[in-house]
């Protein structure tokens, strides 16, 4: 369907069209990807305009170009852009029956994974997720989740609402209904939404039901926008995507076919880089009082090379006595907590700055390079450069 029609080398400066929106973080970091390669790998004329997320992409009429990068939404997108048979790079997690364009996009498994251990190392045991019904990314996403979940051991109640446009809850959703079912789950629940706006919801329906967030509902969405997620009154937590990535090797497999590679036949899927955490995940669900001072203490100090024996001093009990708790509560070490949360101050580090990696250690609480990068090595199954190269574009 999405045959490159030429094995002719592309003009000198190609014609490139990018059909995302650039109403959401997520878009514009796309587009912020697609331009960091042409930095790199010769520069191309990028046709690009303003759109909100729901409005349909098309390409101008009369418009004479080598390539396209697009989120394709809808079966009418796909099909007007199959008709101009040029080379086209999906991005976007929709699957649309029939479109066989190569595709880069989020890997939903990983994202709901970062989700599931987000909330399960602050405590939680019990979950929820807010879907949207006829959508087949959501669902995706959504089982995902559920799957993560229930290995943990976890419980789970689903509420599915019907979208508006895309991805977007109808804004006569019955909040008074939603408060009802929040109302009921086991407190205090972690709660994932799809987006900014499902969490929105979900904290407007909190607040008119009289529920605390996030000491008795904390907010998740799967994807994090810096205008939508700052704007509620409680700041939301959500899933960064590492679409600069996905943007970058958009670009770099759009190169290849139209310089007249063969498509690839699996699509590329990236992890997301982190959880950017706002004031609506903010919370620890535990109720044990030593525990909460060793977690906190844990939360603070990570910067530090903290012992395990620093955090029993802190926590008022002997180590003996911190291990017990830690392993009947939460399932897990105290040292298996701060190697955690020392890897995951790591990952946000080299993700989202350019510092030596033995400042990151230091500031990390490895205290050298080399222990950094065996730990680190050890769990993610790749070096911290390699996740930086990743990070930054690959």
């Amino acid at each position: 369907m999405n045959k490159s029609n030429s094995r002719r080398r592309p003009p000198a400066i190609p014609r490139v069209a990018i059909l995302v929106d650039t109403s959401t973080t997520w878009g514009r970091n796309i587009l912020s990807g697609v331009i960091s390669y042409t930095h790199t790998h010769g520069r191309w004329q990028i046709f690009v305009e303003a759109r909100g997320i729901e409005e349909h992409l098309q390409l101008p009429s009369g418009w004479n170009g080598n390539g396209v990068i697009a989120r394709i939404a809808t079966p009418k997108m796909a099909w007007e852009l199959a008709a101009q048979k040029i080379p086209v790079v999906n991005v976007s997690g929709i699957e649309l029956r029939g479109a066989k364009f190569p595709r880069v996009s989020t890997n939903l498994m990983a994202s709901a994974q970062l989700a599931v251990d987000h909330f399960w190392e602050r405590g939680f045991r019990h979950y929820a997720y807010f879907s949207l019904e006829g959508l087949g990314y959501v669902t995706t996403h959504q089982e995902a989740f559920v799957r993560g979940v229930q290995a943990g051991g976890g419980d789970i109640s689903v509420f599915t609402a019907k979208p508006q446009t895309g991805a977007e809850p109808e804004w006569r959703l019955d909040l008074k209904k939603l408060g009802e079912w929040l109302k009921g789950l086991p407190k205090p629940v972690a709660i994932v939404c799809w987006n900014a706006s499902g969490a929105r919801e979900i904290i407007f329906a909190c607040q008119q039901a009289g529920l605390q967030v996030p000491e008795e509902v904390a907010v998740l969405s799967q994807s994090y926008d810096e205008v939508l997620c700052e704007a509620t009154q409680i700041p939301i937590s959500g899933v960064r995507a590492a679409a600069d990535t996905i943007g970058f090797q958009a670009a770099k497999l759009l190169e290849g076919l139209m310089r007249g590679k063969n498509q690839p036949k699996s699509p590329q899927f990236i992890a997301p880089l982190s959880i950017v955490s706002r004031q609506s995940t903010d919370t620890l669900a535990v109720r044990d009082p030593a525990l909460v001072k060793a977690l906190s203490y844990i939360r603070q100090s990570a910067t530090l090379p903290v012992r395990v024996d620093d955090v029993a001093t802190h926590a008022g009990v002997s180590r003996r006595a911190l291990e017990r708790k830690f392993l009947e509560i939460l399932q897990r070490s105290p040292a298996e907590e701060l190697r955690r949360f020392q890897l995951d101050r790591a990952r946000q580090l080299i993700a989202d700055t350019n510092l030596p990696m033995p400042d990151i250690a230091e500031k990390s609480g490895f205290g050298s390079q080399a222990y950094l990068s065996a730990i680190f090595r050890k769990h993610y199954n790749q070096t911290p450069l390699q996740f930086r190269r990743e990070s930054h574009h690959g």
